[in-house]
């Protein structure tokens, strides 16, 4: 999907600017999915299990601009990436089209700036303009903040996956199923 750019001002008073990934954006994803997963263990990988090819991640992002219905949403900070957004359809199947998964990761140091809700928000209003009925999301169960947010932005949680994940310490954490509808 296309995203028209668009600038917005966050909390504290900078200028943010929202555009669809691109495919000369595919080595900085990349790049991104490697930092962002190291800095906190509320993401699905950990970093070495990131191993995209740079072919593979320029497929990636251009399935996902030619997609009518999936969404790859950056934001940027002067020109500097600091965060993105999906949205992708949940199957393609037709009954679950009126259902769509968001996931959103900022790197640390740009977390509550309200960045992440304003990219929350943009990806809901297309997620709409697509033709989706709800937004899904997983979450684990130790990630107040973003949970905080989430309900915020009114997202319900449903459901519990106890033990979702594993680290590498032994230590497992459950995950809520939150959904909202559009």
């Amino acid at each position: 999907m296309i995203y028209k750019p668009l600038q917005v001002t966050d909390k504290s008073g900078c200028t943010v600017t929202l555009r669809n990934a691109q495919i000369e954006d595919a080595q900085n994803m990349i790049d991104y999915l490697k930092v962002t997963a190291s800095e906190t263990p509320y993401l699905l990988r950990s970093p070495d299990e990131i191993s995209l090819s740079l072919a593979q991640e320029q497929a990636f992002l251009q399935n996902m601009m030619d997609s009518h219905r999936e969404l790859m949403l950056l934001a940027f900070l002067d020109g500097k990436h600091v965060g993105a957004c999906s949205m992708t359809q949940i199957s393609g199947y037709r009954r679950h089209a009126h259902r769509c998964d968001i996931a959103i990761a900022l790197y640390q140091q740009y977390c509550g700036r309200g960045i992440g809700a304003i990219m929350l928000k943009a990806i809901l209003a297309e997620a709409k303009k697509a033709g989706y009925e709800q937004a899904e999301l997983e979450v684990v169960a130790d990630n107040h903040s973003a949970i905080a947010l989430y309900e915020k932005l009114g997202f319900v949680r449903l459901g519990t996956f106890p033990d979702q994940m594993k680290y590498e310490t032994g230590k497992y954490v459950d995950a809520y199923w939150m959904m909202k509808k559009l």
